[in-house]
């Protein structure tokens, strides 16, 4: 039932949700999609590859290494916050396709890889680290190709990382929070 022509026609966004994350798993049938995909899930699990960018920043850039560090500290914020807002609203991950990856949780709703990700984005980009965002989008889509999420539980997640890293903006260079 994971081949995208096999799907009931489910209605409303919960049916454009299915449809989308099964034609993104189809994707993931491709060896090296599968692998990248696998490979971007396990780097963004608990957000590690922001907090290793953040430290890493913190290290080379030592004029701004507050800020990267508060920077740091506000994508593992986001990614805690995700983690919250998933055990409230208890969504099931998708069922209808295979995952190429495990997962720590059940639950699905937001992502909290695309909270740390678009949070790193925000913050980091704003430090000057360009390669950050495009990395932070092939975390998101990642999880899409690997099956775990929702289009719409990537999206809530990177809404709220970005919003929460530019709450804190402020904050991260030194200005009043």
């Amino acid at each position: 039932m994971d081949d995208l022509h096999d799907l009931p026609r489910a209605s409303g966004l919960p049916g454009v949700d299915r449809r989308i994350v099964s034609a993104f798993r189809a994707c993931g049938a491709d060896p090296c999609v599968a692998g990248a995909a696998r490979a971007l899930s396990r780097a963004g699990e608990h957000g590690a590859v922001w907090l290793a960018v953040g430290l890493a920043g913190a290290l080379v850039d030592r004029p701004r290494r507050g800020a990267w560090l508060r920077g740091t500290a506000l994508t593992a914020g986001a990614h805690v916050a995700g983690s919250v807002v998933k055990r409230v609203v208890r969504r099931p991950r998708p069922a209808h396709v295979a995952p190429l990856v495990g997962t720590a949780g059940r639950h699905s709703f937001p992502s909290s890889h695309a909270s740390s990700s678009a949070a790193a984005a925000v913050a980091f980009g704003a430090l000057g680290a360009r390669a950050v965002p495009p990395l932070a989008a092939a975390v998101c889509v990642s999880r899409l190709v690997a099956g775990v999420h929702y289009p719409s539980d990537v999206a809530a997640g990177a809404v709220l990382g970005a919003l929460t890293a530019r709450l804190g903006a402020r904050w991260m260079t030194g200005g009043p929070a």
